[in-house]
This record gives C-alpha cells, sequence and structure tokens, in this order.
C-alpha cells in the first residue's frame, strides 16, 4: 500500500497475471507462472523523472551579469511525450542543497554540488561542463528517496514560477499569470508520483481564479472540480469552503447540477461557524504567497 499522501514508486504498476487477458493463476503451472512473470517484468517500464540541462544563457544587467540554465523535466515512459521547462541560476542549485543538507545531511553523502567557479563563469567551456554536472546532480538527487519525496525538491522547479504568478494575479494580470501557473501544474503533475497528493491544490485554485477573472466559466470550474477531491480528503478548510463556493456560483451560471455541492458547503460552514474565517478563492489564493 502506498504511503499515505504519495504515490506509488510506479504509478503504472498492474497485475501482470492478470492483465491482457492472460490466463487465471490457477489453470497455470509453478513453470508457466514463472516464465509470465518474467515476461512481464521485462515488458515493465519503471516511471522516472527525467532530466536535462539543453541549453544556457548569459543574462546581463546593469552592474552584473550570470548564467541561466534551461532544465527541461519530464517523466520516463511513452505515455509522457510532452516536455515542461524551467530556467535556474547556479545560485538555487545551491540553495537547494543546503535546504536539502540540513534536513537528509547523511543520505547525501555521495552526492555533490558541483563546486562554484572563482574565474571564468562565462567561459563557453565552462557553462557546457557545468550543464552537464548540473545535469548529473539532479539525476542522482532524484536516485535518493528521501529527496524525491522531500517538498524542497519540488519547490526547487515551481517555487519560483508559482511566486511570479501571484504577483501577476494580484495585479489583475490574469493571462500572465495564468501561462506560468500552467507550466507550475505541469511540472507538479509529473512529480505527483513521489509527492503528496495536495501538491497541486494552490496551482489549480490559482488557475481557476485566473479563469473566472477572465470570463472563462468552463475552465474555471474545471480547475476547482480537480482541486476539489485532495482538498477533501486531506480536510484543506479554507480551500474546501472556496473552492465549494465558487463551483456552486459557476455550477448555476454554466447550468450544472449544483445541489450536492450546496448542501456540502451549507454543512461545512454550519459545523465550522465560528471557528473558521470563510474567504473567497480568490483571497485563499492571494493569502497563500504574501
Amino acid at each position: 500500500m502506498a504511503e499515505p499522501g504519495r504515490g506509488s514508486e510506479d504509478p503504472n504498476g498492474s497485475d501482470p497475471m492478470t492483465a491482457g487477458g492472460s490466463p487465471s493463476c490457477s489453470s497455470l503451472t509453478t513453470k508457466e507462472l514463472q516464465q509470465n512473470w518474467k515476461l512481464a517484468k521485462q515488458k515493465e517500464r519503471p516511471v522516472r523523472l527525467l532530466f536535462e540541462i539543453p541549453s544556457s544563457r548569459v543574462v546581463e544587467q546593469l552592474l552584473h551579469k550570470h548564467v541561466v540554465y534551461q532544465i527541461v523535466v519530464m517523466r520516463s515512459g511513452s505515455f509522457d511525450s510532452h516536455r515542461v521547462s524551467v530556467e535556474r541560476r547556479y545560485s538555487d542549485f545551491f540553495r537547494l542543497h543546503h535546504k536539502l543538507l540540513e534536513e537528509f545531511d547523511e543520505e547525501l553523502e555521495d552526492v555533490v554540488l558541483p563546486p562554484k567557479l572563482l574565474t571564468g563563469n562565462f567561459n563557453c567551456e565552462n557553462i557546457l561542463e557545468r550543464r552537464m554536472a548540473l545535469q548529473d546532480y539532479l539525476a542522482k538527487l532524484f536516485a535518493t528517496r528521501c529527496v524525491r519525496h522531500s517538498a524542497h525538491f519540488s519547490e526547487f522547479f515551481t517555487e519560483q514560477e508559482q511566486k511570479q504568478a501571484h504577483v501577476l494575479l494580484r495585479a489583475g494580470q490574469f493571462t500572465a499569470a495564468l501561462e506560468l501557473l500552467k507550466t507550475v501544474l505541469e511540472i507538479q503533475e509529473k512529480l505527483l508520483p513521489w509527492q503528496k497528493s495536495t501538491l497541486t491544490v494552490p496551482a489549480l485554485s490559482a488557475i481557476a481564479v485566473c479563469y473566472r477573472d477572465l470570463d472563462e466559466p468552463e475552465q474555471a470550474f474545471s480547475a476547482a472540480q480537480r482541486a476539489l477531491p485532495p482538498v477533501r480528503r486531506y480536510g484543506l478548510k479554507p480551500y474546501r469552503a472556496a473552492l465549494l463556493e465558487l463551483l456552486v456560483d459557476l455550477g448555476y451560471q454554466l447550468g450544472r447540477p449544483v445541489a450536492q455541492l450546496q448542501d456540502e458547503l451549507t454543512a461545512l460552514r454550519n459545523g465550522e461557524r465560528g471557528e473558521v474565517c470563510f474567504r473567497s478563492l480568490k483571497e485563499v489564493v492571494i493569502h497563500k504567497f504574501v
């Protein structure tokens, strides 16, 4: 059984003895069972994250310049051919490494962050070498079980974009915020087999808010619907009331059946009266990154 709040190590795992219409165990000899099991194991393609750093660029600012590296994240297997990317500086890797060392010092004994360069930071050969070293570093981090389940690991790939998106959302720039939030959500979905199932709730909620304010109720309703199950399961009360309220309002607008959602919202409010400060979903989203 998977650890509560986390996905399985192999989210595509299935019973090889029954998949594909194979004969039941009772009709096979021990030798045939062993052969079937061996064939099934050979066909399995364990799902894991793959990281590539295919490019980098030098960013020149008024008083200094620095290198940013494009990190492409994808899950192995034919089911996930879409590549999504973010950009990070060496200083971002450095902060991640020290956060992880504070929590998992012994487990990271053999995982070494490429050292900081004192000279030649913008030399093409050094940048290429650094790209390969950082790519290998990410692969080694992912191979360490405690790291791939750590919130620090997921935040490294999404926190900057999520904060930028919320700045744009507060400024009313919903289209620009939405583009960043979609990138965040795609990466989080790739991380979900190894992260808590509530990981995507803030991004989905923010996406619902953006779509609603862009007067796209269908998309807003869909995003809120996706966020609600993990919120219910893990008792995220501020999100639950706000999502239900949004779904009820949008449901009436779209002509959807919302009686059960309305009953759930009423029961929640009655049960938590005086204990929970109910905010709109937009207020909950904005408060998350204040």
